[in-house]
């Protein structure tokens, strides 16, 4: 970031006994380090993790909130270790890792990681496009969209130009237009408490759910976000070689990053909540399909028995990104069409801030460009535009092929995360690097068994998506 301002901790007077630093928690100095936390929670509201979650509502009614819950939980996480990291070392993941792997390994990282990003990126431009299209009444198609949102380079350049604190009000901004969106929206639900609260605490799933239980984990946890709040943290100044200040750091980043995940987990259940009810139906589902408007469905797209209210109004049908406005609006109306496309565009241009951010850091760590900060923003831009341009190009007009493609962009992020997860974990193991704050004992079991379970997951949606198309063969 171009802007660092300088956080001073205070000091603190240490238990004559133990030594220790008694922690007292500062309303002042949680609101100075406020800020990278919410930035990162993009990652958890970007246009990918939105059909995730209207498709887990749409597909599963509320069985698998409870999945969601402790995705965010699991996200949670993996977020302090990146946060940790920053903070003791001073350095991004992306420069801790050329600085302590091989020169070979740190440029596959680095490959890795842009895969990432520009999948990532793909999904946010084409939501973004997906908005603008609605908003305009299908005036502007979605290549023009994809180009509109190409713009936010020049958006992003002057904001980010007026420093941290400038960049991270228009963050919250956005989020909070998301909220007031997907919560109107929400309100107009009649929401079965019932379901809510049972799908929340009990870990249960039926048959047709696995892959999406899966899917959700897999949209959730984005690789390039723990390398992104790494890299975050360091616009406050915290000075390393000082332990006590460095860990009541780590204490009010996790705290933060603890409450903007809170809100994110709200807004995305509340688009889960909206989905389920409106077009969950048990005989759709069990074919992962959605009791769908008819009106709704684009030329290309399967519609299956009718559904409903019986009357052949609704169908069993695929329902993604760009079907949810219309469906909405035979539901809501316009206004309530308005606002999912309002909180979508938000979600979009919110998320390829951040993935522009991102961009930044993988670029600056692995590679120490020596250049300006404008040119460095347009390269990492233009990395991408031109594959969602020509996703946008290939998808226009063809909803099928649009959740198509977007599944494999998920499958783009589980086949990276582990170049992302690993590393930062072997990193924040480390005593000669992490000091006092390297995690172990239990905190280091809890994480590699959190890995772990990651890993077999993403290995499971990997082999069913590639192998076993379309959820046949899927777990029983």
């Amino acid at each position: 970031m171009d802007s660092r301002p300088l956080i001073v901790t205070g000091d603190v007077d240490r238990d004559p006994e133990s030594g220790e630093v008694p922690f007292k928690f500062s309303w002042k100095k949680f609101w100075a380090f406020t800020g990278p936390g919410w930035l990162m929670s993009l990652a958890y509201l970007d246009p990918g993790n939105l059909e995730a979650d209207l498709q887990q509502g749409a597909y599963t009614n509320y069985t698998l909130v409870w999945v969601l819950f402790w995705s965010t939980i699991i996200g949670l996480v993996l977020q302090e270790l990146s946060s940790r990291l920053g903070v003791t070392t001073g350095k991004d993941l992306a420069e801790n890792a050329k600085e302590h792997y091989t020169s070979w390994q740190s440029k596959f990282l680095y490959v890795m990681m842009e895969l990432a990003i520009v999948g990532s990126d793909i999904q946010e431009v084409l939501g973004s496009a997906i908005a603008i299209n609605i908003l305009s009444n299908g005036k502007i198609d979605l290549v023009y969209g994809c180009l509109i949102t190409g713009l936010d380079t020049f958006t992003f350049l002057f904001i980010h130009k007026c420093g941290a604190r400038v960049l991270e009000a228009a963050i919250f901004a956005l989020i909070f237009t998301m909220a007031v969106c997907f919560f109107v929206n929400w309100g107009e639900v009649p929401v079965d408490a019932g379901g809510l609260v049972k799908g929340s605490v009990l870990p249960y799933m039926k048959s047709y759910a696995v892959m999406q239980a899966v899917g959700t984990v897999g949209a959730v946890i984005m690789p390039h976000n723990l390398y992104l709040h790494s890299g975050l943290v360091l616009s406050r100044e915290v000075p390393v070689e000082q332990p006590s200040k460095v860990k009541e750091a780590c204490r009010y980043f996790f705290i933060e990053a603890a409450v903007a995940l809170a809100f994110s987990y709200l807004i995305n259940l509340a688009i889960v909540s909206t989905f389920a009810e409106f077009f969950f139906e048990e005989k759709c589902a069990v074919d992962s399909y959605a009791c769908m408007p008819v009106s709704s469905f684009d030329e290309n797209a399967h519609q299956g028995q009718v559904c409903g209210d019986m009357t052949g109004d609704f169908k069993c049908g695929e329902i993604g990104l760009d079907t949810a406005g219309p469906a909405l609006e035979a539901q809501l109306g316009s206004f309530g069409q308005t606002m999912w496309a309002l909180g979508l565009l938000a979600a979009g241009q919110a998320s390829t801030m951040t993935a522009t951010l991102a961009g930044q850091i993988v670029m600056g760590g692995f590679l120490d460009w020596k250049i300006s900060m404008w040119m460095r923003v347009a390269i990492t831009r233009l990395v991408a535009l031109g594959p969602a341009v020509l996703v946008c190009l290939a998808t226009a007009g063809n909803s099928p092929l649009t959740n198509k493609i977007n599944e494999w962009l998920n499958i783009l992020q589980s086949v990276q995360l582990p170049y992302a997860m690993f590393p930062l974990m072997i990193l924040c193991a480390r005593a000669d690097l992490m000091g006092a704050q390297a995690m172990g004992g239990w905190h280091k079991k809890i994480c590699w068994a959190l890995g772990g379970l990651i890993l077999v997951i993403n290995f499971y949606l990997i082999v069913d998506f590639v192998y076993l198309p379309d959820g046949e063969g899927s777990v029983p």
